[in-house]
């Protein structure tokens, strides 16, 4: 159940936020700046690379290295390949997993290493094995991590990770606000310099600002019904989040919504893009998932019974309305089946700076959802 008084009182939302990630969502712009500073201080920006890499690898635990690979894979578009390399192991511990390059891969491709830990051994083993293949290796972690030695040792570039005090005192979870801006943010400035995506120091910032300006709106002091993240959050209680995404920006955002849902709220939730999404989720919502569904529910307890589980469609696009969109026909298929649907859409900019908006928008709702129902 949601709390949803718990929303309007900032002092309660603090005080349930043990694992601090309101304040890594409001302090998002602030990582972004430091990240980018600790980027141009290891050197990123006097790189002088021969050329773009022919494919680019990346390596990493968890949710965030997902979510890494598949931001950079979108913005780089067909360029250059970005291929995730899977851990293998017995548990999801720093000892037990491992990594392996490709058979194919060698001098001409670029290993990035992301991790807010720095402590798994087949990190640092991956790093030997790239710098015995010729690979160039570049690694995002937290400063004097066993993994700093390791890349030192290939030769490579170590970036250290932008953390804040706070964060120091337990493991940070991999779907945290600040964990993704904190990887992310120099592996932009790299691919930059590589030329294999348009990201130079100006255009992070104003990716810093775009986030301080969603901050600013989705901030715990501001009240539900005039902030977007708090709203979504209350709409999603005792639902299945059915996230559809239109754009290709909007695709990322969509699919790391879902794994911020599960990891941090606890909840499941289904992803997919449009147009196929429509012939994908119509059996799903015609199905007992559907709002209208359980005619008898009017007559549940509303104290001794658990409300059914019904779908909501949540939209995200990354281009506003007009033009050729899928986004009329999605309503219309939503509401002829009595399900409801929320809408999300950034402001006019940059592709970096709408699609740091959704996922700003989007983390906050997952944060506001996770607190207020005690996750």
């Amino acid at each position: 159940m949601l709390d949803e008084s718990l929303l309007d009182t900032p002092e309660a939302l603090a005080e349930a936020d043990r694992r601090a990630l309101l304040r890594g969502a409001a302090e998002a712009g602030a990582r972004v700046r430091t990240a980018a500073r600790h980027a141009a201080e290891a050197g990123v920006h006097d790189l002088k690379p021969d050329g773009r890499p022919r494919a680019i690898l990346i390596a990493g635990p968890g949710v965030a290295a997902t979510c890494v690979a598949d931001l950079l894979g979108t913005l780089a578009g067909a360029s250059s390949p970005v291929t995730r390399l899977a851990p293998t192991g017995v548990a999801p511990a720093a000892g037990a997993l491992r990594w392996e390059l490709p058979g194919w891969a060698g001098s001409v491709d670029l290993l990035l290493i992301t991790t807010p830990d720095g402590t798994e051994p087949g990190l640092a083993l991956l790093a030997e094995q790239a710098y015995r293949r010729g690979c160039t290796v570049v690694a995002v972690a937290p400063s004097r991590s066993p993994l700093t030695e390791a890349v030192d040792g290939a030769h490579g570039l170590f970036v250290p990770m932008a953390t804040a005090p706070y964060e120091h005192d337990e493991p940070l979870a991999a779907s945290a606000p600040g964990v993704l801006w904190a990887l992310l943010t120099p592996l932009l400035a790299i691919l930059d310099r590589t030329g294999l995506l348009s990201a130079p120091p100006e255009a992070l910032e104003k990716v810093a600002d775009r986030l301080d300006q969603v901050a600013e709106r989705c901030g715990p002091a501001v009240a539900t019904y005039s902030n977007p993240a708090k709203t979504l959050a209350s709409e999603l209680a005792d639902s299945l989040p059915v996230i559809w995404t239109e754009g290709t920006s909007a695709g990322p955002a969509g699919r790391r919504f879902a794994a911020a849902l599960a990891e941090l709220a606890g909840r499941p939730a289904l992803v997919s893009e449009l147009p196929q999404a429509l012939a994908e989720h119509n059996a799903l919502l015609a199905g007992p998932l559907a709002a209208s569904a359980d005619p008898d529910d009017f007559f549940r307890d509303r104290v001794e019974e658990a409300p059914a589980l019904h779908a909501r469609v949540v939209l995200l696009r990354d281009r506003p309305i007009g033009g050729l969109t899928a986004a009329p026909t999605a309503r219309d298929l939503a509401l002829s089946h009595d399900t409801p649907i929320s809408e999300l859409e950034p402001e006019e900019g940059g592709e970096l700076e709408t699609l740091a908006e959704l996922i700003a928008m989007t983390d906050f709702a997952a944060v506001y959802l996770a607190l207020a129902s005690g996750a």
